[in-house]
Parts: C-alpha cells; structure tokens; sequence
C-alpha cells in the first residue's frame, strides 16, 4: 500500500460522508504521524451544539491526547476543506508541521486573510508555524463536491 496525500485525504474524505450523514457540515479531518493516523474527526458543531467543533479541532484535540503533547511539529493535518480562521489559528500554535487540504472555501476559508493581489500568501504574515508546510487542492473535486451537494439538499 503506498501511503501518499491521496491515500490520507481519501480517509479525511471518509469522515466528511460520517458529518454529512449526520446532517453537519461535512469536513473531515485526519492527522498522521510516521505514515500512521493518529487522529480522526468531523464536523460536530449541531451534534455537540458547540461552534468550535470543526473538524479540525476535534481531530488536532484527539491528536494531542494520544500524543501527550501540546504540539504535534512531526504531524500532518488532511483536511477536506480549507481550514477557516479559527481552525488556522489553532494550526498554528499546534506547530503542525504539514497542512493538506482539499477544497478552498472562497466564503469561510481563513486564507483569504493572509494573501495578495494574486492569491499567494505574503511571507510576513504566514499563518502558521515559520516551519509549517501548507499543500492545497488534493482530491479537490471530491472535497468540494460533498459540499456542494450538502448544500444544494440544504435550498
């Protein structure tokens, strides 16, 4: 089995179906070590009746605990959608040290924030850790299509 960034989004991809079976928003997430998932999560915000359920944070706050550490700096985060404001922030003090994401969110996404005129991200205001790597548009048309869909139930 080769172990690659399609591999890992297809299982963060796999907890976004478990939200949208559960009529969340549906984000899902993995973090992995040494090619291993450590953690897994999706959106949980209606079920736990918490704003700050994202994905993200469930799974960085699973990641944590099976660690026993404040900071994952030999961990990836997969994410199917592009992490928002909040959930970059706790990127960052994580000092994850990889970021993949699926699909970009024009709307909630919290890049937005931190790029220029042509859409790339300025160097001073890099919004993770300095040695944070960030890889986005994997299994793109996936990630976005379960969002479309639960959207398109939703009207």
């Amino acid at each position: 089995m080769e172990y690659n960034d399609e591999y890992f989004m297809q299982h963060a991809l796999k907890q976004a179906q478990l939200a949208f079976e559960e009529d969340e928003v549906p984000i899902g997430a993995v973090v992995v070590m040494n090619n291993k998932i450590i953690a897994k999560a999706y959106n949980q915000v209606e079920k736990l009746n918490d704003a700050t359920a994202h994905a993200e944070i469930l799974a960085l706050t699973t990641a944590f605990s099976a660690m026993g550490s404040k900071y994952l700096p030999e961990a990836c985060l997969y994410v199917t959608v592009e992490p928002c404001l909040m959930c970059t922030g706790a990127l960052y003090w994580s000092k994850i040290k990889r970021i993949v994401y699926g699909a970009s969110d024009v709307k909630s996404g919290g890049l937005r924030f931190f790029v220029d005129e042509d859409g790339l991200i300025k160097p001073e205001v890099w919004p993770f850790h300095p040695k944070a790597e960030l890889v986005k548009g994997i299994m793109e048309k996936e990630c976005a299509d379960l969002m479309k869909l639960f959207f398109k139930n939703k009207r």
